[in-house]
């Protein structure tokens, strides 16, 4: 937050108090952010401009203005014919007590390091956060599928929402248009509701088209097998054993073949489109390997990374600046794109996993991003556009080519972005087959705090339980993660060669792959305001106890 906001509106958050009952923090302290703010400004390409109020919900200032419809759901909107805008800053001057403490969400997939925390501590929290005063917990966020990269900060001073308009690392060019940034909106919670019901009711609100209910979604994906050292013929086999331990309903499970069967990935030789055939590991055709998991009573299921520029693809096709990368912003790469889905949903595969599209937009990681989703300097070929409305349009293209019976899982993707698209999203980092501690740190963690969004944004997929080699990973631990995924009313992913597989992991893995195939309700992390690793959960209706 600039310090001129704060100076200004320091004295009125000052006069502002909170309501007590018997020594009780009570929900007093809800800031109804559908009101306009108190301040915003305009960070253009050389300078930060302050503007000026000029009508009740308009704010203007050289060449920029901006209007918070409050009566229309709170609609941020922005004109600036011939300014280029990066960002918009908007204030509240709305106090928070010290004993209040914040959640906030992630850019894409969570990194293990989601917590509840008070809010001197807190960071940037992208998209939305939820902030507990022990007796009630309130939400404040942007609808989902805004035009802008929205991220949220607190103080005791006041709360803040910054919008990246940027298009790459530049500032927008609307010309004449009008951009709806994003809308604001708010829960009130409950006294006596569980932070983590206020948690998935504020989600719900968030999400205007919420995911088709589906059956739940199981299976086996083989990238902790063989990290894609993969072939044809080992993973027939190991998806052919987990069919054989899956129950025989009509809720078939799905085998998903990783990374590693493209044309150029295990030898390098090929030079052309990588999507369109597959290389010597995997010597038969799409089409028949798609056939040999479906006469297992399965459905199959491939990976996919749309953004990745291979060897000889047009140079006009790359982003500017970073060749190894296509350009979204292309129409013909957006069509190249719808071609190879229709091509695998063509040669029978009914889930597609796709892969590192945030990475390679944004040129960082989401633990890398903070308030800064990506560097300065660099832009699409097309600036008219914000590079959260570029990546809308991406995701919308890679839904309208998998059509409604194919399932689409986002592996890092914006999770804001992906909300109502997606039938699936990766919500944390990878798992491990190696690294127990690895496990409990992305799977676990980003299970706890992210679940809330399971079936309110997209499915949430917490990665695999997996194992790539002989007591690599602890049973006794890789079976209680096993056993949290099964029950938790979330899709459920094993990845373990047969080879690997004893009798005591036999039985395990048919009772949690029966439990994955039917509907449960959602587990609840009930220590989570405590610890990143919750250890106490209600799953179906009865609390459990781990040992991480």
């Amino acid at each position: 937050m600039h310090t001129t906001l704060k100076q200004l509106w320091l004295p009125l958050a000052a006069g502002l108090v909170f309501q007590f009952v018997s020594g009780s923090l009570m929900a007093a302290s809800f800031a109804d952010l559908t009101q306009p703010p108190n301040a915003i400004e305009a960070v253009l390409a050389d300078k930060v401009v302050g503007l000026s109020a000029s009508s009740p919900g308009q704010w203007s200032g050289d060449g920029v203005d901006v209007t918070v419809h409050a009566k229309l759901g709170c609609v941020v909107s922005l004109k600036a014919p011939g300014v280029a805008v990066k960002k918009l800053h908007l204030h509240w001057a709305t106090p928070f007590d010290t004993n209040v403490i914040v959640l906030g969400d992630t850019w894409e997939r969570a990194y293990g390091d989601l917590r509840w925390q008070p809010i001197n501590l807190a960071g940037p929290m992208p998209w939305y956060f939820l902030a507990s005063d022990g007796v009630a917990t309130h939400g404040y966020g942007v609808m989902t599928g805004p035009a802008a990269l929205c991220c949220w900060k607190v103080d005791t001073n006041g709360i803040d929402l910054w919008a990246d308009v940027r298009s790459g690392g530049v500032g927008v060019e609307l010309g004449g248009r009008t951009l709806a940034v994003c809308t604001i909106t708010t829960r009130q919670g409950q006294a006596g509701e569980s932070a983590f019901a206020a948690a998935c009711a504020f989600c719900r609100q968030m999400c205007p088209q919420p995911p088709v209910g589906r059956q739940p979604v199981y299976g086996f994906n083989d990238w902790y097998c063989a990290y894609g050292a993969n072939t044809a013929a080992a993973f027939l086999k190991d998806a052919a054993y987990i069919a054989s331990l899956s129950p025989t309903s009509e809720n078939q499970p799905y085998m998903v073949i990783d990374d590693g069967w493209q044309a150029n990935r295990q030898s390098g030789k090929d030079t052309g489109n990588p999507w369109q055939h597959t290389n010597a590991k995997f010597g038969s055709t799409m089409p028949e390997i798609a056939k040999a998991i479906k006469a297992m009573n399965a459905r199959p299921g491939l990976w996919y990374r749309p953004l990745q520029a291979w060897p000889d693809c047009p140079a006009n096709w790359r982003l500017p600046g970073r060749p190894e990368v296509l350009d979204p912003s292309n129409p013909e790469v957006l069509k190249d794109i719808s071609q190879n889905v229709t091509r695998f949903r063509d040669w029978g595969f009914e889930m597609i996993k796709h892969d590192f599209s945030t990475y390679e937009i944004t040129g960082r990681w989401g633990n890398r991003m903070g308030d800064e989703v990506t560097s300065d300097g660099w832009t699409f070929s097309d600036r008219s556009r914000t590079t959260a409305e570029i990546v809308l349009n991406f995701y919308h293209t890679l839904r309208e080519a998998a059509g409604d019976k194919v399932l689409l899982n986002g592996c890092n993707t914006m999770s804001h972005l992906a909300a109502g698209i997606f039938d699936l999203a990766r919500i944390g980092d990878d798992t491990s087959g190696t690294d127990w501690n690895r496990t409990r740190q992305m799977g676990v963690n980003c299970l706890a705090f992210r679940a809330a969004q399971n079936g309110a944004f997209y499915l949430v997929d917490a990665d695999c339980s997996g194992l790539a080699k002989t007591n690599a990973v602890p049973w006794d631990k890789n079976r209680q993660w096993l056993d949290l995924l099964a029950r938790s009313g979330t899709p459920l992913f094993v990845s373990w060669p047969q080879r690997l597989v004893g009798p005591e992991q036999a039985q395990a893995l048919r009772s949690a792959l029966a439990s994955g195939a039917r509907v449960q309700p959602l587990g609840e992390p009930l220590d989570w305001l405590n610890t990143r690793t919750p250890t106490r959960w209600t799953l179906d209706g009865q609390e459990a106890a781990f040992k991480w």
